[in-house]
């Protein structure tokens, strides 16, 4: 099992940047690939990036590609989302996710989908001002 505590959330104009970090709980972080999601007022949830377990592969929303960058650090227990060029459009609460891997390589699409994820932390609200 694993805890996740997504922090570095805030209050940003739009083409300004932020970091979100994503900090796990327990010795087993590099078994989990991982996953940030986000949830605007009155709408679903929404993938954003995704890493695998090693980090060696990461996905991205085409709403995001290019601008946003997704990173892990295995020794540190922590995955980062790195937000460049933000928008009034990427306001939202951002959660982090884990899913146990298998360590096998597998379509982009298995990485998007929410309901592969095992483990959500509580989210951090990103508002971006126009």
């Amino acid at each position: 099992q694993v805890q996740l505590v997504e922090s570095g959330g805030g209050l940003v104009q739009a083409g300004g940047s932020l970091r979100l970090s994503c900090g796990a709980s327990g010795r087993t972080f590099s078994s989990y690939d991982m996953g940030w999601f986000r949830q605007a007022p009155g709408n679903e949830r929404e993938f954003v990036a995704a890493i695998n377990w090693s980090g060696r592969s990461t996905y991205y929303a085409d709403s995001v590609k290019g601008r946003f960058t997704i990173s892990r650090d295995n020794a540190k227990n922590t995955m980062y989302l790195q937000m460049n060029s933000l928008k009034p459009e990427d306001t939202a609460v951002y959660y982090c996710a884990a899913d146990r891997t298998n360590y096998r390589a597998l379509p982009p699409a298995h990485y998007s989908a929410i309901d592969q994820y095992d483990y959500w932390g509580q989210g951090t609200q990103v508002t971006v001002s126009s």
